[in-house]
C-alpha cells in the first residue's frame, strides 16, 4: 500500500522547519497534526489537599513536556518560587532544552537521559542525597514510581495533570494509511471516538514502550517503534520504515 495521508496525534509544529515538513516534501506525503487527548490542569484547590510542599524537595523529575508547563503553571497559581538551587532531571535531551522557556539553563543542575527513564534512572541514583519531586498525570503509567521505589529513591509522586480523551468527529479516520501515536491515551481515544475502527492495512506507529504496548494491547498491530538505537526520533523511526519499504505495494 502507497502510504500518502499520515496522522500525527500531535499539535501542529510551529516551526516550518520540522522534521515533519522535511519528510512530506521528500516522501510526498499528506501530514494531519490532531491531538486524540487532551491535558488539564488538576485544580490548585485539589493540589492542597495533598499537603505536598514543593520547596521541601530538592529536585524535579521531568518525563514530558505537558508535566513542565503545568508544573511552572501550578508554581504560579500557588505563588511559589522555585529557588535556583532546584536541580532537573529530565529523560531527553529536548525536555531539558525546553526548560529554558522557564529557567536558566545551566549545566550543574540540568541532566538528561538519552529518551528512556531507565538511563535518567543512573543518573539519579548518584545523587541519593536529593529529595525527587516527580509531577506526573494523575493516570500515569506505574512504571517509573516502581523504578524509583525499588532503588531506595526519596520522592514524592505529584499527579498534577490528567489527560483525558478528546472528542475526535473532525477527521475521517479510515482516509489515512499511517496514524502516529505518542501516548498509551491516543489508542484509548481512538478505540472510544472510533468503537468499529478496523486498523487492516494502516500502519501504526508507537512513541515509547507505553505506546507501543497498549497498541498491541488493544490487538492492533505497530510496524514502526521508537525509540530506538538507529532511530532515536519519530521522524527518524518513519522515514526508515518508508525508505525499505519504497516501492512497494
Amino acid at each position: 500500500m502507497k502510504i500518502k495521508n499520515v496522522l500525527i496525534s500531535q499539535p501542529q509544529p510551529d516551526n516550518e522547519k520540522s522534521p515533519y515538513s522535511d519528510l512530506a516534501r521528500q516522501y510526498n506525503l499528506n501530514l494531519t497534526f490532531r491531538k486524540l487527548i487532551k491535558i488539564e490542569s488538576v485544580d490548585n484547590k485539589e493540589f492542597r489537599k495533598l499537603r505536598i510542599n514543593i520547596l521541601d524537595y530538592s529536585a524535579i523529575i521531568f518525563t514530558s513536556r505537558h508535566a513542565v508547563d503545568h508544573f511552572f503553571s501550578l508554581c504560579d497559581e500557588l505563588r511559589v518560587t522555585i529557588p535556583e538551587s532546584m536541580k532537573y532531571f529530565c529523560v531527553s535531551e529536548a525536555i531539558a532544552l525546553y526548560l529554558q522557556k522557564y529557567v536558566q539553563y545551566r549545566k550543574r543542575k540540568i541532566f538528561f537521559g538519552k529518551s528512556k527513564f531507565p538511563e535518567l534512572l543512573e543518573l539519579i541514583k548518584k545523587q541519593k542525597n536529593e529529595k525527587f519531586f516527580f509531577p506526573c498525570s494523575v493516570n500515569h503509567n506505574k512504571d517509573i514510581p516502581d523504578l524509583l521505589k525499588a532503588n531506595k529513591i526519596d520522592h514524592i509522586i505529584a499527579p498534577i495533570y490528567n489527560t483525558v480523551n478528546d472528542v475526535v468527529d473532525d477527521i475521517d479516520i479510515d482516509s489515512f494509511h499511517m496514524i502516529v501515536f505518542f501516548s498509551p491515551f491516543g489508542i484509548e481515544s481512538l478505540q472510544k471516538n472510533f468503537p468499529d475502527y478496523k486498523q487492516g492495512e494502516t500502519i501504526f506507529a508507537g512513541f515509547g514502550q507505553a505506546t507501543i504496548s497498549a497498541i498491541e494491547n488493544a490487538d492492533f498491530t505497530c510496524q514502526i517503534k521508537a525509540p530506538t538505537s538507529d532511530a532515536p526520533s519519530m521522524t527518524m523511526a518513519i522515514e526508515q520504515y518508508l525508505q525499505n519499504n519504497k516501492g512497494k505495494k
